[in-house]
């Protein structure tokens, strides 16, 4: 018997449209007849997500169409989160590819789409935002089948349905001078296309593959059944990843329906669904039948690219702002994230209160570093380094596929700027008065660039990179060349002293802003570290002459966000994160104690 399911994963670059395009599917489900007005993102609901515009954890949604029950999976749509990328894609049958009409697909598509084909998975295409000037939905549609012949797609996953359309306005149609007023092509293209899930009879298995918590019932298992049938209240052994098999009950089973989810008594092979009273398990366990417990294969993930040093706040400052600043704190919430963060690794260093965590890249490790400020966390943050493996004897390093999209006038800029970190130019092709460069460039020498680049190419400039493989060391980088100002005692920044510093070099602090003695609190414009007063007020006396007391006029200081500080830092430095406030700081705040160090 085939059910009425559809698995299917949706796949896109940041910003073409995904998260609106599903807000308009559950729409169609006539789910949201109470929400249609409100116009909120219902999908992207965590705040970072909703700041950033990007999809950081996968969630799980489901849709009632014409007696067929559609479970949607969003997925992020950047390298750095790959951990939640291959999870996600084992739930599914097929994929939705959603690319914008101008735009094509981006490399961080490309990165997704390559894992749903070799996982076999049936694609359907949108072509979004075909109401935007200047798109060009056939170009792309052709550009979308180069891609997938060039990620090695099979006959019948080249043999792809495209369908147009604005989810904005909420049209779909299969043809792009023909709107509707409605996006069911799309859904009708999904029963259509997509292959209901095979249905395994036999004994019961499910794959975790996500997970949930409710400070009600603990964690909650997430994944899809195999095969055979799992019912409430039912005995099943747990395979775990060392191989051992736990007995365990299963107190609820929950399907989704909406964005919410549904008690149910038992579920079949090929939905998708949530089990409550599952203890001690981890992403990639099975669940399988009591008396036959076979494990399905594990989930492979690739392996992080990146590590820094979290540790705790031991500035003056500390305590100032946060509520969770000992190591404890620190350590528990790092050991929580663990549970849900697949792609990331905590060992403990060799210093006391520190902690080395490794991730996909500086996105990947500052999205959790800015959770956790927004909990409350302080803590300090050294400069990202990239992990160096021995290959067959050489030592070897992380390259990137690294593609900028540029105005012709800023492009030799752009390439010499790149090369000069070691990047290989490896295509260059013009499209409307825009160039398209593509290198491979070592994980080192993007850290800091985007900086530069955006600088260079006056904010045009559309810059993306993706893990490529590790390759031999490349030799060194120059990094940022110029040294730091750093504050000489603690106390309050005057705008007087600031004033009369400005020809030293650029300020990142306000006038008024409490400082202390080692914070960095600006860019030198020569190489060498400085020492400056910021806390010298004026002295007053009753003397007054013409002309001495003109105005302190100030360039307003640079402000960081949180990636552009790690990518600034030295090594010899470290971001102080609180809840308020992002510091940068030397690691021996110390003059004469760094000056020692340093011989």
């Amino acid at each position: 018997m085939q059910q009425k399911i559809r698995n299917i994963a949706i796949i896109a670059h940041v910003d073409h449209g995904k998260t609106t395009l599903v807000d308009k599917m559950l729409l169609a489900g006539k789910l949201f007849r109470d929400n249609q007005s409100t116009g909120d993102l219902i999908l992207d609901n965590n705040d970072l997500e909703r700041e950033r515009g990007i999809t950081i954890l996968s969630k799980n949604v489901s849709i009632n169409y014409d007696g067929y029950k559609i479970n949607i999976i969003d997925t992020p749509g950047h390298a750095d989160f790959g951990g939640e990328v291959e999870r996600v894609l084992n739930m599914a049958d097929g994929c939705l590819l959603l690319v914008d009409a101008f735009e094509g697909p981006m490399p961080q598509t490309r990165f997704v789409l390559q894992k749903a084909i070799q996982m076999g998975l049936k694609p359907v295409v949108v072509i979004n935002k075909v109401d935007k000037p200047n798109c060009r939905p056939d170009e792309v549609q052709e550009m979308v089948f180069d891609l997938m012949c060039n990620l090695d797609a099979t006959e019948d996953q080249l043999d792809f349905p495209t369908i147009y359309g604005s989810a904005k306005q909420g049209w779909m149609s299969t043809d792009y001078n023909t709107p509707t007023d409605n996006i069911t092509p799309v859904l009708d293209a999904i029963i259509k296309y997509i292959p209901a899930p095979e249905t395994l009879e036999g004994d019961a298995q499910m794959l975790i593959t996500s997970l949930d918590y409710s400070s009600y019932v603990g964690r909650i298992a997430i994944g899809r059944v195999h095969r055979g049938e799992l019912r409430e209240g039912m005995d099943v052994a747990l395979c775990r990843k060392d191989g051992t098999v736990v007995r365990q009950r299963i107190k609820e089973l929950h399907t989704f329906e909406g964005m919410g989810r549904k008690k149910v008594e038992s579920v079949k092979s090929g939905d998708i669904c949530a089990l409550v009273g599952i203890e001690g398990f981890e992403i990639g366990d099975t669940v399988a039948d009591f008396n036959n417990p076979e494990p399905l294969p594990r989930i492979a993930i690739d392996e992080p690219t990146m590590s820094m040093t979290f540790t705790i706040n031991d500035s003056p400052f500390f305590g100032r702002d946060g509520k969770y600043v000992t190591s404890r704190h620190i350590a528990d919430r790092l050991t929580k994230e663990l549970d849900r963060n697949l792609a990331l690794r905590v060992c403990k260093s060799e210093r006391e209160d520190a902690w080395v965590v490794y991730g996909r890249g500086v996105l990947h490790l500052s999205v959790l570093i800015e959770t956790m400020r927004r909990e409350g966390f302080e803590l300090q943050v050294g400069q990202p380094q990239v992990i160096v493996k021995e290959i067959d004897g050489q030592k070897c390093e992380p390259v990137e596929m690294l593609t900028v999209n540029v105005p012709e006038e800023y492009s030799s800029k752009i390439i010499d700027m790149v090369t000069r970190r070691k990047g290989e130019m490896v295509t260059m092709c013009t499209q409307n008065d825009r160039i398209h460069l593509e290198f491979l460039i070592p994980s080192r020498g993007i850290i800091g660039l985007r900086n530069n680049v955006l600088t260079a190419s006056a904010g045009e400039a559309i810059m993306a990179h993706r893990f490529h493989e590790y390759q031999p060391w490349k030799g060194d980088i120059e990094r940022r060349t110029n040294g730091s100002l750093i504050a000489m005692e603690a106390g309050t920044a005057y705008a007087y002293a600031i004033d009369k510093l400005q020809d030293r070099g650029k300020f990142f602090i306000f006038p008024q802003e409490d400082v202390y003695a080692g914070q960095v609190v600006g860019e030198n414009a020569k190489e060498n570290d400085i020492v400056v007063n910021v806390t010298k007020s004026k002295k007053l006396t009753n003397m007054r002459a013409s002309g001495a007391d003109d105005k302190a006029r100030i360039v307003p200081p640079v402000v960081f966000s949180l990636e552009e500080a790690l990518e600034y830092i030295k090594e010899d430095e470290y971001v102080e994160v609180t809840p308020h406030h992002l510091r940068l700081r030397k690691i021996i705040l110390d003059e004469l104690e760094r000056k020692r160090a340093n011989k």
